[in-house]
């Protein structure tokens, strides 16, 4: 995979900047700092310092203050592949619910009324699997969806509910060139196998699935995502893990911190404070190309028609209440003629569609953009493909 380079991002901001002028008015300048959530390590930030020589166990020390790297191993981790369909086809394996099959053929699991059910091709049962089926072998591809390390567990219950059980070390394989370039130097590739491995480690535990194979845990693309480089640095890594005292530490991360890091409380409101999840600087993020952003300007209506039941009357304005260390916005207020409500700074963010809550506006008067309302941010370029992580 070749990166986009920063200048494509740049053009991209450029044209959708070009927008007609119409009447006089108010419009929003909207600028800021960073993609994603800004807890942990920035990938963009940890590129930075192996580009200035730093190792992937310096950079742990940085990014999660007051941990230790430690070791595992045996470990496995159970992965969401998908859930909610009738039937689930897949190839390559070679047993599944007590039957020999032919790697070469296909087979489906299909939800029953009472489990599951293994069936051919053509959808003829071939036996029952009771409330879940199993199949080894391979590795197993998922018709639609992937190649993957590991076994393929299908939990029924009315629809089929797919989870891989895979190794550690192959789940980690199957993160890392999902979440960062494996152009990039070994040092940052090795320092998100250890997040990696050390995140979906501390997500384990008795369910039927430990993670998301998206970004609501971290982007797992399992074998058919695999590559020469990324595996390297795995196996370079092989069962570090971080820990803070004998405790697994959840290794949040992002793709750019704009330069400082923030602590999880601020981030994520309601959560508690920890200790090696505080915000950081983060010298080297620079070379983001969303290190410093800035919107296609808004139109005083496309700002409200975003913010819409959030205020009463004619919107007045958003009052920035409360900044986190970083500073992204914890909380704002958005001020209408007749009403104001608070928010969090990551639904700012979301209804705003910037790409964190490190946000600065500021209202001008002049020509409004005519078709401000209906823009949105351009799609970020030369950014890892998991787009933020966890």
């Amino acid at each position: 995979m070749t990166p986009r380079t920063t200048a494509a991002l740049g053009l991209a901001l450029a044209a959708l900047a070009l927008v007609p002028a119409a009447a006089d008015g108010k419009y929003w300048v909207i600028r800021g700092h960073g993609f994603g959530h800004g807890v942990g390590m920035s990938s963009y930030g940890s590129y930075g310092f192996a580009r200035h020589g730093r190792t992937y166990g310096q950079m742990m020390h940085h990014y999660y203050r007051g941990t230790h790297l430690g070791h595992v191993k045996g470990r496995h981790v159970k992965v969401l592949l998908a859930a909610g369909s009738g039937a689930v086809t897949f190839s390559k394996a070679n047993a599944a619910c007590g039957r020999h099959l032919r790697p070469r053929s296909a087979y489906r699991f299909a939800a029953t009324g009472s489990g599951v059910a293994l069936q051919n091709a053509a959808g003829r049962t071939l036996t029952g699997c009771g409330p879940s089926g199993t199949a080894s072998g391979g590795p197993i591809h998922v018709h639609g969806q992937g190649t993957y390390r590991g076994r393929l567990i299908a939990h029924g219950g009315g629809s089929i509910e797919l989870v891989n059980k895979v190794g550690l070390e192959g789940y980690t394989k199957g993160v890392v060139p999902s979440e960062v370039f494996p152009s990039w130097p070994q040092p940052a590739l090795r320092a998100e196998a250890v997040a990696a491995r050390t995140f979906g480690l501390a997500a384990v535990h008795h369910g039927r699935f430990d993670v998301y194979d998206d970004t609501r845990s971290q982007v797992y693309g399992g074998k058919g995502k695999e590559t020469p480089t990324t595996n390297r640095a795995v196996k370079a890594s092989k069962g570090k893990i971080v820990k803070y005292h004998q405790q697994i530490a959840t290794t949040m991360y992002s793709s750019s911190s704009g330069g400082y890091t923030e602590s999880i409380q601020n981030a994520f409101i309601g959560a508690s404070p920890v200790h090696y999840l505080k915000g950081v600087k983060d010298p080297y993020d620079g070379a983001s190309p969303l290190h410093t952003w800035k919107l296609p300007d808004l139109s005083e209506g496309g700002v409200a028609s975003k913010l819409s039941g959030l205020f009463s009357g004619a919107l007045r304005g958003i009052k920035v209440l409360r900044r986190g260390v970083s500073p992204r916005i914890v909380y704002a207020r958005v001020v209408g003629s007749r009403g104001s409500s608070r928010v969090t700074g990551s639904e700012l963010a979301s209804r705003l569609g910037t790409y964190s809550s490190w946000i600065h506006f500021r209202q001008r008067r002049g020509k409004a953009p005519v078709s401000a309302s209906s823009t949105e941010p351009p799609a970020p370029a030369a950014l890892p493909p998991g787009s933020g992580g966890p």
